[in-house]
Order: structure tokens, then sequence, then C-alpha cells
């Protein structure tokens, strides 16, 4: 019994301490917990919008009262922003947002050979039609010379069947006209109908002579035809030797050097990016995604440059949630005219939408 009692008496009196300094953390003002004014919908906090304290960081933003989109985190994104952050290299769904250029491409090679010569480097600002490199090919400027001398042997064959037609047609012309003299002969009785009938088949057979000569000619314009195609296509691979940007941007990644062997159509020269106006992706969870629209307003700001704001507007969404993370994939252009912007930042969106409260 004197041990139950000795127990009572010091849980009452841990219970007297605990009362004790909790009325003087009241006295100090320090008393702030999940129902305190700050928090409650309506009051001072935040600007009056309500937020959320108290939950994982990773879980969906949602929207506030005050009309922004904020993180479930209790954090208000700086007003009505979705809250870009990456952790561990990943995005956080429907927060984080990264940069890609405007347009890009790659630069392939186009003609096969030797890197002559190179003109730019990764950082470079480059115009549209601005060389870039030139690739020497010796091989290429041979078979454009035997590409030549098909074409001429061409002609020359064209020229021998225009020659043999127009002597079919001189042979045609002779028997047709010995073929009516012995008509007429026969008409008369002077000579009798198998020597009419023997020359009226010669010039039957001048005539279908004249038809294949005239067919001959034809297939010979033909073969020379694809022959000076040939002599076209491999003066576009020579020009293709001066490699040029296709259009004005930066150079990204350059992936070759003075005297590397490049291949056709497979091996990547550069990378080009267009930088004057940036598209940043965002993933916008499913309960904010109806309140994303197409020309919404929406300001980028970048951790590394604070007091620093790029307006921006959305420019297409997905139409369609991922399945996996129940976002809404949306796209925001932003212009980048000084090139403070650059590819693959990550930045915090602030989306400007339509206010509303939700029970949680």
């Amino acid at each position: 019994m004197n041990e139950i009692h000795t127990t009572e008496d010091l849980l009452r009196s841990e219970i007297e301490d605990l009362k004790r300094q909790l009325e003087k953390h009241k006295e100090a003002g320090g008393a702030v917990g999940p129902d305190s004014a700050g928090d409650r919908p309506g009051a001072g906090g935040a600007g009056g919008r309500r937020v959320l304290r108290g939950l994982p960081a990773a879980t969906p933003p949602r929207i506030g009262a005050g009309g922004g989109i904020q993180s479930r985190s209790g954090k208000p994104a700086g007003g009505d922003r979705a809250e870009s952050q990456a952790l561990g290299g990943q995005q956080q769904p429907g927060s984080a947002g990264q940069h890609r250029g405007g347009h890009g491409s790659a630069v392939l090679a186009r003609a096969s050979g030797y890197i002559k010569r190179r003109y730019a480097d990764i950082g470079d600002r480059v115009k549209q039609g601005e060389v870039l490199a030139e690739i020497e090919a010796p091989e290429l400027d041979q078979q454009i010379r035997q590409a030549k001398a098909t074409v001429d042997q061409a002609n020359s064959t064209i020229e021998q069947a225009q020659a043999a037609l127009e002597q079919g047609r001189s042979n045609e012309n002779l028997a047709r006209v010995t073929a009516q003299r012995w008509e007429n002969l026969s008409k008369k009785g002077v000579v009798s109908r198998q020597e009419n009938d023997t020359y009226q088949l010669q010039w039957a057979a001048q005539k279908a002579n004249v038809q294949a000569l005239e067919k001959a000619v034809a297939a010979a314009r033909n073969n020379a035809s694809s022959v000076e195609a040939n002599v076209a296509r491999l003066n576009d691979l020579l020009e293709y030797q001066t490699v040029r940007a296709p259009f004005a941007g930066v150079i990204t990644l350059r992936n070759v050097d003075t005297g590397v062997l490049v291949n056709e159509g497979s091996t990547l020269l550069y990378r080009i990016a267009q930088t004057d106006r940036l598209r940043t992706y965002v993933n916008v969870p499913q309960a904010d995604a109806e309140s994303v629209r197409v020309g919404q307003h929406a300001v980028l700001v970048i951790p590394d440059l604070p007091g620093r704001g790029f307006p921006g507007a959305v420019t297409r969404t997905a139409n369609a949630l991922d399945p996996a993370t129940r976002t809404l994939l949306v796209e925001v252009q932003v212009p980048n005219p000084a090139a403070l912007l650059m590819p693959g930042m990550y930045a915090q969106v602030d989306l400007s939408v339509p206010g509303k409260i939700r029970l949680c």
C-alpha cells in the first residue's frame, strides 16, 4: 500500500509540474498549436489562407483559401505559387518545374568522312546557317566524277538512239513510197499480187522498226535522267560536308573534334537549343488540375536568382492525368531575352488560380 501511495504521489507531482510549465509557456505567448489563430481559416496568418501544418512534405500540394497552390507541408508557396523542390534528385508531384529550351535539335553528319575543321564549341551562340564544321570526304569526290562520266555516257547513248531513229524513219519513208508504187502497178495488172504484197509487208516492218527506235530513245533519256539525279544527290552530299546551324541558338553539346571519323546519318556532331524562350514543365496534382487553364499567367522564381521573377503563361496541358502519380503535366513558356535562364534549371512556378477552400 505504501508503494502504491508513493507512485500516485509522484504522478500527481509530475502533473502539477507540467501544469505550471504550461501556464508559464502560455503567459510567455509561445503556445502555437494546430488550433491557434494563425492556422484557422480567415485568421491573420498566411494572408488569410488556410495553411495546413504537420503534414509530410512529400504529400501533394493543396489550394488554400487565398487562391494559391501551396504545399501540404503547411508552407505557403510564396503567394499563389506551386513550390518547386527536387528531393533526392527527383521531381515532387505537382511541385517541381524544369526548364527546357524552346526548341532543340541534334546535328548529325549527313556525309561520311573526317572532320577537317570545327568552328563552334559548347556555349557558343550561333546564327541560322552559320558554319559549324567542315567534313573532308575524298571518296565522295571520286563518286561525283564517276557519276558525271556516267551522265556523259548516257547522253551519248541518247544521241546514238536518235541517229538510229532518223535512219529508221528514212527507211520507213522509202518503204512507203515503194509500196505505194507497187500497189498502183498491181491495180493496172503490170505486176503480180505476190510482189505487191512483199513490198507492202516491208513497209509495215519499217513502221514497226520506227516505233521501236522511238521507245529506245525514250529509255535512253530516262536512263540519263536517273544518272543525273544521282549526280545531284552526290552534289547535295558535297554541300553537306559543310555543317551549318539549322536555327539560331546556343551550342549545348559538342561530340566531335578535328580528325574524327564520322558516318552519315549516325554520328552526333552538335546539339543546339533555342534559349530565347524556355519551356517549363510542372506536374500539378489531381486536386488542383481543374484550376489550370491554357493562357493562365505564371511567374517563375529561381532559387539561385533571389528577388527575380520571370513572367510566363501556360501554353498547353496534357489533358490527362499520369496514372502513376495522378498529376497533370503542364507546360509554361517563359521569354528569356537576357539568357538568364538555362535549360535544365529547377524553378518555383507561381500559378494564379481562382480561390477556393477545401476542407481536409
